[in-house]
């Protein structure tokens, strides 16, 4: 009985010891819940949540609960369950990255990237769990401050994938980096790192994705990088680098993708290359590479795209092309190569682009080029070449952008190209093509452009019915056609007609009146007769309307005047006669005006187009100048109801009354308002000061005084290196203005000031007026209209896509205008969202000053992302300058990224630029848009989206004579923006 009574003890003792350590295990387990549901809470405080995707992440009790809050991911052990991923990608969430989402004890897997994360990344606990982690994703926020040191130690030693792409870090690449032997894919692009790769990055044999593309890395690319045996994928694009490609990079047999554009790369192609038998693209363009391709090249069999544009690579190109059996793209443009366009490029049965243009080519095009692939762009301009087009261009039936202008191709276009029903865009223009238009040309529905100026084409065009919907610009100048015009051209959509250097006879058609987009009418030098129809008033979006050199008659139509935005008019050379209407030149927009060498007769008109119109403009007339204006060149009009001496009587006694009675007030009036006048000097306290007024409502309301009252009372709007713009009103009225004061007028050029009288004449919808300027000393002011509205860098990122759209064709408008209608001398220098004031209707208005330096900072570097590249080393300065800025403004508007806000923490310029390229060419979307955007808009104008951003990379070209004009800008932005609207 004993030793059973002790053995039933025995076992019940056993049973509350098990139950015992149950229950203190499952109290420990759940002790480890709640330390893990805290550190959740404790990352969730940090953040804001606009779609509330962390709504049920609460305090709780049952450890099954936290695996099903969003975006929670747990084990699945049986015991208990422990977070092991936390996954809020693209969520919009914004705020700080608490700490606490680095102590989960069981983390392997965080992914935060495509959110609006800010600030620095900090670890400010003991790092034993750091070591858990195997995929770190914090890409496309906008975190800021230097790498992380402790990513890069030991405590990260099992990493495999680090992404930190696209955010706004800043400082070097730690030489601890090495250290992560176990990570495989490394993405530290579009951010703003300075200094050189660090050699440590070498010991990562495992890797075998590396981007550091978008950043300001200098110096040369490691020589050991051929150790790293693992790579499949290299992008060093958008850096600085210097130096030689290194040779070793041939010794990564793995290597699928080589990107190292834009950079400062000089030297040969090493030949190694050949030896990376996997590789498919090779894109080193936009370098300062020399001497030939190396034949080694063309044994890279499984090669798809090659680029190796922007050079100066030279020689001829090697038949051995005809090996890279698999290429679908290649681009060689802007080098220097010479000879004959191999034969064998005529034999890759998948090549669909192929882009030659800039380079000294010679001979003809391959006789089977597009017979045997799928081609669909083709550009060879600006070469040497001669010849005919091939009959087998378009044979695939899928060609859509044929460009061969600036060349010597010669004969008759093509029936073949005639019948290639997939052509879009098509500029033949410069070279010597002959004979007559083809009937079929004029029946292709899909072009949109069509430019075939600059050749010895001939016969008639209206012989044959014209049907091309598509079509938005149409050159045929500088040719031999005759004949009428036709009355239409098949399309409601033509924004730009240049039929001027021919021999086109008859009337202008009515059908004008059928072109409501119509922008540009360019008909000079024909041999046109008879009136300017009416109808042609119609068009109410002609801005340029220039039928000089023809033989039309009659008299200017009275509506001519009431075109809303017409800007230049041309009727100079011809026949017409009567009066001119003396309302012509009342609508704003109307800058140049020639009449010349006609028979007008009477008086020109007293509006803003003629009261300062050149005499050149208005010679061979007989016409005289009401107010007397020298300038004209007009003798004076005569009244016959009054007696000569009778006037001059009573303009003498006039004057006297006038001079006693300015002699009188001067003093006692010198302060206040005065009557307009050109030039002003007025005394105060602060010295002499030279005063400029250009409107007379200006000159009678706003004095020194306001202005000085406005710089030292007044609020600033904002701020540059040597400008500050203040908001301002006259003290004894309401009158509103804007002033911007120049710090150190020693420090600009002496011609500047003088550049003030051009503006004055600067009138257009999208152009805020300058109305005074006042400078005394080192110091000046240019005094403006008020707007009402805001800067564009204060809201774009609330504006939608439609509004973006609108404001960047407004801004195009002003540039186009400025480039070509007002003076090629005016700029507006420094094109940034500053400078662009938008209304409460989305119209934005730009602020024109006159030509100023670049703003230096205290180093002497151009402190301005906005600034091209020949501004800072200050060659020649043209318009391309401006649209180069223009270009940064619309990637802002794009991306709702700051050009300014990148800049800061590096100094350096392009910034935004590279960052930008990089995203484009290698990212989504969803990754470079503003998030403001994303979802309906982004889907729904994807296409126009991506459209604008290319061109906006078009536009912040290295070399300004890649840009666009500001034509070609706007032409392109208001494609982009019928799209969108209709």
């Amino acid at each position: 009985m004993a030793k059973g009574s002790y053995s039933i003890s025995s076992k019940a003792r056993s049973m509350k010891f098990i139950f015992l350590f149950m229950f203190m295990l499952n109290f420990i387990l759940s002790d480890g819940d709640q330390h893990e549901v805290q550190l959740l809470l404790s990352f969730k405080a940090s953040l804001h949540d606009p779609l509330h995707f962390l709504s049920n992440w609460v305090s709780f009790t049952s450890s099954a609960t936290i695996c099903k809050w969003h975006g929670i991911n747990c084990d699945n052990n049986a015991n208990s369950s422990h977070v092991n991923a936390v996954v809020l990608s693209g969520k919009n969430i914004t705020g700080e990255v608490s700490s606490s989402i680095f102590q989960l004890p069981y983390l392997t897997n965080l992914d935060l990237s495509n959110n609006q994360l800010v600030g620095e990344i900090t670890f400010t606990h003991s790092h034993n769990s750091l070591s858990q982690i195997r995929y770190l994703n914090l890409s496309n926020n906008n975190l800021t401050g230097s790498l992380p040191q402790p990513l890069f130690s030991v405590l990260f030693s099992n990493l495999e994938t680090l992404d930190l792409s696209n955010n706004m870090f800043s400082g070097n690449i730690p030489d601890q980096i090495g250290l992560l032997s176990s990570l495989r894919y490394l993405d530290l692009g579009g951010n703003v790192l300075v200094g050189k790769i660090p050699n440590s990055i070498t010991n990562m044999t495992a890797l075998e994705y590396l981007t550091l593309a978008s950043n300001q890395l200098v110096d040369k690319i490691p020589e050991e990088i051929g150790a790293m045996k693992s790579l499949k994928w290299i992008y060093l694009g958008y850096n600085n680098l210097s130096g030689e490609i290194p040779s070793s990079i041939g010794e990564l047999l793995s290597l699928n993708h080589l990107d190292l554009v834009y950079n400062n790369l000089t030297g040969l192609i090493p030949h190694s290359l050949g030896h990376l038998t996997e590789l498919q693209y090779l894109f080193l363009y936009q370098n300062k590479l020399s001497g030939p391709i190396p034949g080694s090249i063309f044994e890279l069999k499984k090669m798809i795209s090659l680029d190796l544009s922007d050079n100066s690579l030279s020689g001829e190109i090697s038949e051995r092309v005809v090996k890279l059996q698999s290429l679908e793209i290649l681009h060689l443009f802007s080098n220097k190569f010479t000879g004959k366009i191999p034969k064998g490029v005529a034999s890759l049965p998948r090549l669909q682009v192929l882009q030659l243009w800039s380079n000294g080519l010679t001979g003809e095009i391959p006789e089977e080029l597009g017979k045997h692939s799928n081609l669909t762009v083709l550009d060879l301009s600006t070469n040497n070449l001669s010849g005919k087009i091939p009959d087998s261009i378009c044979y695939s039936g899928s060609l859509f952008k044929l460009i061969l202008f600036s060349n010597s191709f010669e004969g008759e276009i093509p029936k073949s190209l005639t019948s290639c029903r997939s052509l879009r865009r098509v500029r033949l223009q410069t070279n010597k093509f002959s004979g007559n238009l083809p009937s079929e040309l004029s029946t292709l529905p899909r072009v949109y452009f069509l430019d075939i100026s600059g050749n010895q084409l001939s016969g008639r065009i209206d012989d044959r019915k014209w049907d091309m919907p598509s079509l938005q610009m149409l050159s045929l100048a500088n040719n031999n056609f005759s004949g009428e015009i036709p009355n239409s051209f098949g399309t409601q959509n033509l924004e730009d007609l240049d039929l001027s250097y021919n021999h086109f006879s008859g009337s202008i058609p009515l059908g004008f009146r059928s072109l409501p987009e119509l922008v540009e009418l360019m008909l000079s030098n024909n041999k046109l007769f008879g009136n300017i129809p009416e109808e042609i008033c119609s068009c109410k979006k002609l801005v340029s309307l220039d039928l000089s050199q023809n033989q039309l008659s009659g008299e200017i139509p009275v509506k001519l005047s009431e075109m809303p935005v017409l800007g230049l008019l041309d009727l100079s050379q011809n026949q017409f006669s009567g009066q001119i209407p003396q309302n012509l030149g009342s609508v704003e927009s109307l800058v140049q005006v020639n009449i010349s060498h006609n028979h007008f007769h009477g008086s020109l008109p007293s509006t803003g187009a003629f009261l300062a119109i050149n005499a050149s403009a208005v010679i061979g007339n007989n016409l005289c100048d009401r107010d007397g204006d020298a300038s004209s060149g007009l003798p004076p009009c005569k009244n016959n109801n009054q007696n000569p001496t009778w006037l001059f009587i009573m303009l003498c006694f006039l004057l006297a009354l006038v001079a006693f009675a300015a002699a009188s007030f001067l003093v006692l009036y010198v302060r206040k308002r005065k009557n307009f006048s050109e030039v002003r000097r007025v005394e105060n306290e602060d010295g002499t000061w030279e005063v400029k007024f250009f409107y007379s409502k200006a000159a009678r309301l706003i004095n020194v005084d306001d202005v000085l009252k406005t710089v030292k009372e007044g609020k600033v709007v904002s701020k540059g290196t040597n400008w500050v713009w203040y908001e301002g009103k006259c003290m004894e009225n309401d009158m509103q203005f804007v002033v911007k004061e120049i710090s150190d007028l020693n420090s600009l050029p002496l011609s500047m000031w003088e550049e003030t009288v051009k503006i004055r004449k600067v009138r257009h919808p999208n152009i805020i007026n300058l109305i005074a300027t006042c400078r005394c000393g080192k110091r000046g002011y240019l005094v403006y209209e008020h707007e009402e509205g805001e800067k564009l860098s204060e809201i774009v990122n609330s504006l939608s896509w439609q509004r973006r759209c609108k404001i960047a064709v407004g801004v195009a408008k002003a540039l186009k205008f400025l480039h070509s209608q007002a003076s090629s001398m005016l700029l507006v220098g420094e094109v940034s969202p500053e400078i662009v004031w938008v209304d409460a209707k989305g119209v934005p208005r730009l602020k024109v000053t006159p030509p100023l330096m670049p703003c230096l900072d205290v180093k002497g570097f151009v402190s301005s992302p906005y600034v091209a590249q020949e501004v800072i080393e200050r060659k020649n300065v043209t318009e391309k300058s401006e649209i180069y800025g223009f270009g940064v403004m619309l990637v802002e508007l794009l991306t709702g990224r700051s050009a300014m806000d990148i800049e800061a923490g590096n100094g350096m310029h392009k910034t935004i630029v590279e960052w930008a390229r990089y995203c484009y060419s290698d990212c989504h979307l969803d990754t470079w848009i503003d998030p403001v955007m994303k979802g309906g808009d982004a889907l729904r104008y994807q296409n126009d989206i991506v459209e604008m951003m290319n061109l906006a990379l078009h536009c912040t070209a290295t070399d300004p004579t890649a840009r666009p004009c500001a034509r070609d800008v706007l032409k392109a932005l208001e494609t982009v923006h019928r799209t969108t609207f209709c």
